[in-house]
């Protein structure tokens, strides 16, 4: 009798292992959905080039946050082209190079090669989040300039990453920034000289030629187009700028962002809002516009009860979005990364690509999919 109850404690013991080792996490579950929104892309995962980071938020009941991660096909070795995302770090080390100069704010005015156009940081980081504004976001690189984005991002530990290049500028790979004169609020002003930047090295890694072929000047050049000169922010380290932004407490200091409260504050807040709260015209530029999870694919409003920080980007058929999710209504508060490619043609520069037919679906049902579960688990 007493060996018959061993073995049955020990075959109870030895289910719960297996259960337990085929139990799915909440990013397997959502990639698992039958919705055909995600089925599309997940029924061929490598020709969409998909990667994805999923964060938990844990708190201990002093509030000290931790975290959890999952991931799906992630590599920083399989290069994607970022596109808008890199004005994430940009639109924060702005405010960061700005905290070494005495008497400033983030209203300080600037100008940019002697040009009479005076520019306010303020308006121009909310331009970058509220409608991925590409000048706006070449106005702070100026100020900022190549070498110190990169070695900043390097000293928090922030790597891989490189930014190279301007977007939809003239002359994008351009090594000199310009000249900027600041206007401080103690009505004086400091003029930053132009800076030489590093010569752009080219990358070393996979998935740097892709496609078929690329369109230049209105002809096309049948051959994979190269990306070894474009910048590069691989998806682990996007994710790992969004946590110490929003939780800088979870990051030693060397780790952190060195911004005023008052800053980060900012920063957050133009994160969150959305175009017709920064004063855009809410029928073409939707609250979804920049939230490619949850509403990418939907001309809805959001929900007042959900929050969501984040910095998309979309160039070269390659569509990505990063975001800090909150719903503090229904406990709800994930970190998502997803970048997928979306060139059916392997064109490249022709711009046909499926943006809206998969690519934002993709998203935004991912998106959806996470926060129901996590509300379920939560609720």
């Amino acid at each position: 009798m007493r060996d018959s109850l061993k073995i049955l404690v020990i075959a109870l013991l030895f289910m719960e292992i297996g259960c337990s080792g085929t139990k799915k996490n909440i990013l397997q579950k959502a990639l698992a959905s039958d919705n055909p929104k995600i089925k599309t892309v997940m029924s061929n995962p490598n020709e969409y080039e998909v990667q994805i980071i999923y964060t938990q938020i844990l708190r201990d009941k002093k509030d000290k946050v931790s975290f959890k991660d999952f991931s799906y096909n992630l590599n920083a070795e399989n290069y994607f082209y970022p596109a808008s995302t890199v004005k994430l770090p940009l639109a924060i080390l702005a405010l960061e190079k700005l905290n070494t100069v005495d008497n400033f704010s983030i209203n300080t005015q600037y100008t940019i090669d002697a040009r009479l156009d005076k520019l306010r940081f303020s308006e121009e980081i909310a331009k970058v989040f509220a409608v991925s504004d590409n000048e706006a976001s070449t106005n702070l690189l100026e100020y900022i300039g190549f070498d110190y984005l990169n070695e900043s991002m390097k000293e928090k530990g922030l790597t891989p990453f490189r930014v190279s290049h301007r977007l939809s500028a003239p002359n994008p790979t351009e090594p000199i920034s310009k000249p900027i004169t600041l206007y401080l609020e103690n009505n004086t002003i400091v003029n930053f000289p132009a800076i030489v930047n590093k010569s752009i090295v080219p990358l070393q890694i996979n998935h740097l030629k892709k496609g078929n072929g690329f369109m230049k000047t209105d002809q096309l050049i049948n051959e994979p187009f190269d990306f070894s000169n474009k910048n590069y922010y691989p998806l682990e380290t996007m994710h790992n700028t969004m946590k110490r932004i929003v939780f800088p407490e979870a990051f030693k200091e060397s780790e952190r962002f060195h911004l005023t409260e008052k800053d980060r504050e900012f920063i957050l807040f133009s994160m969150q809002n959305v175009p017709k709260n920064a004063g855009y015209d809410p029928i073409k530029y939707y609250d979804g516009y920049c939230k490619f999870f949850m509403f990418g694919d939907t001309r809805e409003n959001i929900p007042t009860n959900i929050k969501i920080y984040n910095k998309v980007g979309d160039a070269y058929g390659t569509i990505t979005d990063c975001a800090y999710i909150v719903d503090k209504e229904n406990k709800v508060e994930f970190i998502v990364s997803a970048t997928l490619l979306v060139n059916k043609n392997k064109i490249f520069n022709d711009d046909t690509y499926e943006y809206d037919s998969i690519g934002l679906p993709f998203l935004a049902e991912l998106g959806r999919q996470l926060y129901a579960k996590n509300k379920k688990k939560a609720n």
